[in-house]
């Protein structure tokens, strides 16, 4: 994914990749400690960035050339992805930069309601109720 093996030390490897997010991934290598469950205090899934469809494409084939099952392209209203899972079970996701969040309102109103995707807009009142108030 374009991270290079920066220092290992103990249990942890730093890989460090160009650009100005998330340019350093450690990992943990921990194989005595169980696995995690989806709750409180485990990572859902980790997110990359590509700028566009094209790059998108690329690294679909490019990981399903290496004997990953990549999902099809899913449209998450704001950016689109793709995702697979590593070896150990770990879901990754490639998601556009585009086409952004301005999409339905204008930047400067961007926060002040609660937008849905099309497909949990049936689903608004008992989102919103379950919404802690601030």
């Amino acid at each position: 994914m374009g991270y290079e093996r920066a220092e290992t030390g103990g249990d942890r490897t730093r890989y460090v990749g160009s650009g100005d997010r998330a340019a350093v991934v450690d990992v943990v290598e921990s194989p005595e400690a169980s696995r995690g469950i989806q709750g409180p205090g485990t990572v859902h899934h980790v997110a990359f960035s590509v700028p566009d469809d094209g790059t998108q494409t690329a690294w679909r084939e490019r990981l399903i050339e290496a004997g990953h099952r990549v999902t099809p392209q899913k449209d998450r209203q704001y950016f689109r992805s793709i995702y697979f899972r590593d070896p150990g079970g770990v879901l990754f996701e490639f998601a556009t930069d585009g086409p952004g969040f301005d999409r339905d309102e204008d930047v400067a109103s961007l926060g002040t309601s609660l937008q849905l995707p099309p497909w949990l807009e049936s689903n608004r009142q008992r989102i919103e109720n379950s919404l802690p108030s601030i």
